[in-house]
């Protein structure tokens, strides 16, 4: 007998050991509760079943027909036999018929499926997964091959960090006691000692996990052998290129580091005139204990971090990195008023009018109290208002300016910049970050992102450049349920419904300007009951404004747009995303996107959907990514893996790539960093 379970929003909430276990329990309830009987489906050998009936079956559970690989949700007709891979369970089952009865249904783990899989759940971020390719610090690169529970004697326990062998029932010279240790160890598989032998093994206890580092790379690895000075080779040739590299980038980052200016430390003036020092600073506890929200401990951390920087003589440069939601904003601001206080001017570069608009929102209401003037300058103010900000900017009556590209015009010149913020970094060229470098070198430079670009990211993790992380997620708040499917309107329409059965909105991502008004069509048949609305990036900006504002009020249920909502949208409301060909988004834009939903107290649903017949391998490799790590704090390891997918030619270079691939790049920047640390300690000596 096999289950089927049907693709609605309340099944795909439930992981396959749920369904396993309420098997028994769902298929009574399907004669008695028309929600089970109408979204699953029960076969048996030997029932009459037509092979028609059956799929049409399957197409009313909003499973798709797919030539490729089977997904989840999925099927293939191959003649007498149909493959399908329902949902609840982890693997694809093969159903022959023999004329109009169903003839076997067996389990088949061995048909070709996707990596994308519904069987484990979402990764935890220090979790392997079993088959990636990890590096161990003394043995080299392996193959990980899960977590098994070992017997050893207390002694050894105690003094083995690890041990390996073609067995891992015995290690030879251990003594046989009667009080054995039942130890959980990592396994890594290594390769054979000889031309078609075993793999050898290697057991590392979990406790001794920090010496292992998942493998990042751009291409297979080699497989090491125990036993042998290759690995050591590998690593001494890695750490000399590395030192040379390291020389490089410290002449690069000192050419900065030689320009001073004056510190900003903790102040708190009653009148503008006043000079530092300015003794406690009670506005800036005010400012503090206006926000919402409490710092979780990481946000404490951070902002140490930069103030600890203002407060030396030399520019700072610092990444703060954290999720989407995760309060980035309220760190920059802070940081921000910090600056103003010593009497410097701040800018503020955001990617879109959209986001902008939201930041000034939220300066102007925190700082309101404060004898700072806050202004904004985009393509959606009149060029009056613009010339009049920028005078202000110029004569330094305004002290904090938040805009988009229209900051790097000709006409815009600070009479004191201090900070320059910029948010979502992943949307500016280096180009336009070099800029304000150019014009005023002395400035402090905190940059906002949730995905950082692999160059900001490589400099980040090679620890050229000060990188502050933001951790935890806000109290209270639940990941998006993310789910990668082929594109089904079942599943579309069962999506909408229950979003607007419990009072939210959707977003719904077009994936291109043209096929919006077709989308809308679609949807006024799928949700006919819903109010729909339309943004994208060719709109005059006021109208997207306005389309926002309205959406926020709520008088909008479905807001069809293209990837312009990626950056900067706060709507509590709004948890259901639904991607209609998430095969055209990028691995960090796809992370950005889901973070658009789950900011309420409801559970959030993100659906990743592709065209059935057209996936490619790169496309199943990022949305198998997004599967993964779809745990709140992702976002670092999505960029790590965005990072992998890209490549790093053009920021490391092809000699240091290809050095970081032979060790992996977590290696390769833990070396740089040592190295870098080692260089700075010499030359501070």
């Amino acid at each position: 007998m096999l289950l089927i379970a049907g693709l609605t929003p309340h099944f795909l909430e439930k992981p396959v050991l749920w369904w396993a276990q309420n098997e028994t329990e769902i298929i009574e309830k399907r004669a008695l509760t028309p929600l089970w009987r109408d979204n699953t489906a029960v076969i048996e050998s030997g029932v009459v079943l037509k092979q028609s009936e059956f799929l049409r079956t399957l197409a009313d559970l909003g499973y798709e027909k797919v030539s490729g690989a089977l997904f989840p949700g999925t099927f293939k007709h191959l003649g007498s036999t149909i493959l399908i891979h329902p949902i609840n369970h982890a693997h694809p089952y093969a159903i022959d018929f023999l004329g109009s009865v169903i003839k076997s249904i067996e389990e088949r783990a061995d048909v070709e499926r996707a990596s994308i899989s519904y069987e484990a759940g979402p990764r935890k971020l220090h979790e392997f997964k079993s088959g990636d390719y990890v590096v161990h610090i003394d043995h080299g690169i392996g193959i990980f091959r899960g977590i098994i529970m070992h017997e050893v004697e207390p002694r050894a326990h105690v003094k083995e960090s690890s041990f390996q062998g073609e067995s891992l029932g015995t290690r030879k010279g251990l003594p046989l006691e009667d009080s054995l240790l039942v130890t959980p160890y990592f396994k890594i598989e290594y390769a054979p000692a000889r031309e078609g032998g075993e793999p050898d093994t290697l057991l590392v206890p979990v406790s001794e996990k920090k010496r292992i580092e998942a493998y990042l790379g751009l291409e297979r690895p080699r497989i090491h052998r125990l036993g042998t000075q290759l690995w050591s080779n590998t690593k001494r040739k890695a750490k000399e290129d590395i030192i040379a590299f390291a020389k490089s980038l410290i002449r690069l980052y000192r050419t900065r580091t030689a320009v001073t200016r004056p510190p900003s430390r903790g102040c708190s003036p009653l009148r503008r005139d006043e000079s530092p020092p300015y003794g406690a600073d009670p506005l800036e506890k005010e400012i503090g204990d206006g926000f919402e929200h409490e710092l979780t401990p990481s946000q404490s951390r951070s902002l140490e971090e930069i103030f600890a920087d203002l407060s030396k003589p030399q520019p700072m440069e610092r990444l703060l990195a954290g999720d989407v939601g995760f309060g980035k904003t309220e760190i920059a601001l802070r940081a921000a008023l910090r600056v103003a206080m010593n009497g410097k001017q701040v800018a503020i570069l955001a990617p879109t009018t959209v986001l902008a608009d939201q930041h000034f929102q939220t300066f102007s209401e925190r700082l309101k109290r404060t004898p700072l003037s806050v202004a904004v300058a985009t393509r959606l103010q009149s060029d009056s208002a613009n010339r009049k900000t920028f005078a202000g900017v110029g004569a330094g009556t305004v002290d904090i300016v938040i805009g988009t590209h229209r900051m790097f015009s000709r006409d815009v010149a600070f009479k004191n910049l201090g900070l320059l913020i910029i948010d979502e970094e992943q949307r500016f060229g280096v180009r336009h970050k070099e800029h304000f470098k150019e014009k005023y070198p002395a400035i402090d430079i905190l940059t906002l992102s949730a995905t950082p670009i692999p160059r900001t990211l490589a400099f980040s993790l090679a620890g050229v450049r000060p990188f502050s992380q933001i951790e935890e997620a806000p109290r209270g708040r639940k990941a998006p349920l993310t789910s990668v499917f082929p594109f089904s309107k079942k599943l579309v329409r069962e999506a909408l419904a229950h979003e607007l059965k419990r009072g939210g909105q959707t977003y719904y991502l077009a994936s291109r300007i043209h096929t919006i008004p077709k989308t809308l069509e679609l949807l006024k048949t799928l949700a006919p009951k819903a109010k729909c609305a339309a943004i994208h990036g060719r709109m005059p900006e006021k109208d997207i404004l306005a389309a926002m504002r309205h959406f926020r009020r709520r008088d909008i249920d479905i807001l069809v747009s293209t990837t312009i909502i990626e950056n900067g949208l706060d709507i509590s409301s709004a948890n259901t995303l639904i991607a209609e060909d998430a095969t055209r988004l990028g691995l960090a834009q796809a992370h950005q996107l889901r973070g658009r939903v789950g900011r309420g107290e409801h559970q959030a649903f993100a659906y990743f959907l592709y065209p059935p017949h057209h996936l490619t391998e790169d496309a199943e490799k990022r949305l198998e990514y997004l599967m993964e790590f779809s745990e709140l704090g992702s976002g670092l390891e999505i960029a790590k893996r965005d990072l992998e997918l890209r490549g790093a030619g053009n920021i490391l270079g092809r000699d240091q790539s290809g050095v970081a691939n032979r060790i992996g790049w977590n290696l390769y920047f833990q070396f740089v960093n040592e190295a870098i640390g080692e260089m700075e300690g010499l030359s501070d000596a």
